[in-house]
């Protein structure tokens, strides 16, 4: 089908596309069309990674949107999130305009009425929901990226639980959505009550095999000679085939660890088909990552980088992780080592993927297990750019002749597994029980019953009685902590219109429904995106608090919620935080579980040191020291902290609801955590451009609040901030009158001005006037602890 062929989309929309090289459709693309994707008929489509999914999507939106409709577009991750609105925004050259929203879980987000395209991720939508974003019922076409998702255990229940609700929010909307080729698309095309697009067409051909000595052996029957030279490692020896014909390389590893050491490796192979041009852009690049973050890591990356190899993990700060793979898609680095989180969506493709662990570590198996088809299926799937590569290779790697057919037989030749809910586990459920019974969604037993009748879940089980079972658990718990109140008075009738269908244990109580209301605080929690778990553990916290919290109890106490992942303890170190917690029990909030309580105990450890990391981050520690005493990444840094912000924001807005005395306490360790930042700087930091470096300088040579900043010497100002451009920014931010530095000269002062920090620097907090601090025109400071 030629996109001329095309009808029903906004004027100027073939034109555009036509500008972008599509003369003609797709085979899946066509096949859509045919279903009825521009017609506002509901759709699945099961194709390959590259096939040309977000095309079918495109046409789905533009038609909706041209029918005078709304279209809305949810993503996993909030990557993609950014790379879909960009691809998205250059339909505004014909009228359509769009808009993106992912983070703040209170707000709902009004601006986005204006727009004709929403991209948001699944939580994002979610939350629009609870807090009753009035532009959801406008929608008449949603499209949900990456559906197979749904089997996520984290994830999944959010996914399918905000499409139930927007699907009776709007019964009549278009439903969309795209998914990789899984073994049971039919099942979720029946529940989406969709056509099925399902096919394994790819624009250009994927051969996958397996290396085995030195040999390349592939499904269709055929061999490639890749020789590994004496003590060579597979890998290297298939990147460098591969970059002999200026094809590039992704590596699939199963761990952080193994991903920079692999790049480390790779490097050395990488940087041997470098041109000068390349070497000079790359050694910019590596700059640019050094810039971002002054930790090991990141120098590390710099260093890899620079050869023209990279490493790619979770532990990586998002800006870094965007500087990696745009250089990946401009060909610009030559190969990445990563974990599988590179897999999940984000446009990276290379000529040759190597899988070069397929197993890794598994605590509930008690050691290293096999990864699922499905998850293989997809990293293979990155093999391949239409336009760049004349074909695609995917490869796993084999150190004996038995493994080699073990891989074939596993990988090569099988199936994906299919797509199940996970929606009844009791963490999803109680979170998304509260929320559907806040928002209105079901105001009796029956309805809420009738409502999870419409989810995946409901269309999958083979166990009668299941649901019912886990949500009646879920309703008792909410109960029993004030966050609903159940009412058996109503009669049948009373709730006939909010639920269809009546139970046993209806029947038994004389046909009466059980009526659900959210108390206020359950409005609250709900409202906040809360696990209700972790609700209920910062309200009694706040509740047995007999003295003013300190920060570390707060920290502590936020850091044993669901809702953030706690650093776990290394070998040796629950003697160590032991010994912290002995030192510092009084100001742990709760009651600490025995410490023959093994497993409880454990886990009350490791919140505790990740309360202490957030401590120490608020105490002004260094960044890199930070990062080498807890063994993490700058980005897995900056996720604790933003993580922290919310829930303490959360806990003040819980504090506030049961008049909790503490509320101030927890407004300073929010604002102490979001800044990072001791008590003294807070009000400096609350000038725009002061970041929490700049503001112990300020401190350090006397201008201890934003007053100060309104009448300090110039001079004084220039010589701490160390930038004209910077300066007169801060002053102006800080409402001085006169903000220009012309004609300024730099003070000079003497060792207790800007090169002096915090007193005492034992403790790695943040006290040396370093390399970093050098002036430049700019002063740009651009790791986390300057914004």
């Amino acid at each position: 089908m030629n996109t001329e062929e095309l009808t029903g989309l906004p004027p100027g929309a073939v034109d555009h596309f036509r500008s972008e090289g599509i003369e003609e459709l797709y085979p899946p693309q066509a096949e859509a069309v045919e279903a009825g994707a521009t017609e506002g008929e509901n759709l699945v489509a099961a194709v390959p990674t590259a096939s040309g999914k977000t095309m079918i999507a495109a046409l789905s939106m533009l038609s909706a949107v041209q029918r005078g409709g709304k279209a809305l577009y949810i993503v996993p991750l909030r990557a993609l999130a950014s790379e879909k609105k960009a691809e998205f925004e250059a339909y505004e050259q014909f009228g359509v305009t769009t808009g993106v929203t992912t983070g703040n879980y209170e707000s709902t987000s009004d601006w986005l009425a204006t727009k004709d395209i929403v991209v948001a991720t699944s939580e994002k939508v979610d939350s629009l929901v609870r807090n009753g974003a009035d532009w959801l019922s406008d929608l008449t076409c949603v499209v949900s990226d990456e559906v197979h998702l749904i089997d996520d255990r984290n994830r999944g229940p959010t996914l399918e639980v905000t499409l139930a609700k927007l699907r009776k929010l709007n019964p009549r909307m278009q439903v969309v959505a795209l998914s990789a080729t899984v073994g049971n698309a039919d099942e979720i095309a029946d529940w989406l009550d969709a056509a099925l697009v399902d096919t394994d067409w790819r624009p250009i051909d994927l051969q996958m095999g397996v290396h085995y000595g030195n040999a390349l052996n592939f499904d269709d029957g055929s061999t490639r000679e890749v020789p590994v030279d004496g003590s060579e490692k597979q890998e290297a020896a298939l990147v460098r085939d591969i970059l002999q014909e200026e094809g590039s390389s992704l590596v699939f590893v199963n761990s952080r660890r193994n991903a920079e050491a692999a790049a480390r490796r790779l490097g050395q192979v990488s940087r041997n088909e470098l041109t000068a041009e390349e070497q000079t852009e790359l050694a910019a690049l590596a700059d640019e990552i050094r810039d971002d973050s002054d930790t090991e890591t990141s120098r590390d990356l710099a260093e890899a980088v620079e050869r023209g190899s990279a490493f790619h993990h979770a532990g990586l700060s998002s800006s870094q992780r965007s500087l990696v793979e745009d250089a990946f898609r401009d060909r610009l680095l030559k190969v990445i080592s990563a974990t599988p989180t590179l897999a999940a969506g984000v446009n990276t493709p290379a000529r040759r993927v190597i899988v070069r662990d397929w197993r890794r570590f598994d605590p509930s198996a008690g050691g290293m297990a096999p990864l699922d088809v499905l998850e293989v299926h997809q990293m293979m799937g990155r093999a391949g750019r239409p336009g760049l590569d004349p074909y695609g290779e995917a490869v796993l790697l084999a150190k004996s002749h038995d493994e080699s057919e073990e891989l074939f037989d596993r990988y090569i030749w099988a199936d994906p597994e299919p797509v199940r809910s996970k929606l009844a586990a009791e963490p999803a459920l109680r979170t998304h029980v509260l929320a559907t019974i806040a928002s209105g969604f079901a105001r009796t037993r029956k309805g809420l019953l009738e409502f999870l009748e419409a989810t995946l879940y409901a269309s999958q089980s083979s166990e009668p009685g299941r649901l019912e079972t886990v949500t009646d658990t879920v309703l008792e718990y909410l109960e029993s902590n004030d966050f609903i109140e159940r009412d058996t008075g109503s009669d049948d009738s009373e709730g006939a219109a909010d639920g269809a269908f009546t139970t046993a244990a209806d029947l038994e109580s004389g046909g009466r429904d059980e009526e659900l209301e959210a108390t206020s605080l359950g409005h609250t929690v709900s409202r906040l995106y809360l696990d209700p778990m972790s609700a209920a553990e910062i309200v009694h916290g706040l509740e047995d608090a007999d003295e003013r919290p300190t920060a570390l109890g707060l920290y502590h106490l936020v850091s044993r919620t669901p809702d953030m992942y706690e650093l776990y303890l290394r070998s040796g170190e629950d003697e160590q935080y032991g010994e912290l917690y002995y030192e510092r029990e009084a100001e742990l909030l709760g009651d600490a579980p025995s410490e023959y309580e093994e497993d409880r105990f454990e886990d009350w450890l490791a919140a505790l040191k990740t309360g202490k990391l957030l401590e120490d981050w608020a105490d002004e520690t260094d960044e890199e020291r930070i990062t080498d005493r807890y063994k993490i990444g700058p980005g897995d840094l900056r996720g604790k902290v933003d993580t922290a912000e919310w829930l303490l924001g959360a806990a003040e807005s819980l504090a506030a609801e049961i008049d909790s005395e503490w509320t101030v306490a927890v407004r300073e360790a929010r604002a102490r955590v979001e800044h990072g930042v001791s008590e003294e700087l807070l009000e400096l930091v609350s000038v725009g451009g002061v970041g929490r470096k700049r503001a112990r300088r300020l401190y350090a040579a006397g201008i201890e609040e934003p007053a100060d900043l309104r009448t300090a010497d110039k001079g004084v100002v220039l010589t701490v901030l160390k930038g004209e451009k910077t300066a007169e920014t801060i002053l102006e931010n800080a409402g001085r009158e006169d903000p220009s530095m012309d004609g300024v000269e730099p003070a000079s002062m003497g060792s207790s001005s800007s090169d002096t920090t915090a007193a005492n620097s034992s403790d790695g907090t943040a006290t040396e006037g370093t390399a970093e601090e050098t002036p430049t025109e700019d002063d740009s400071q651009a790791s986390l602890g300057d914004f």
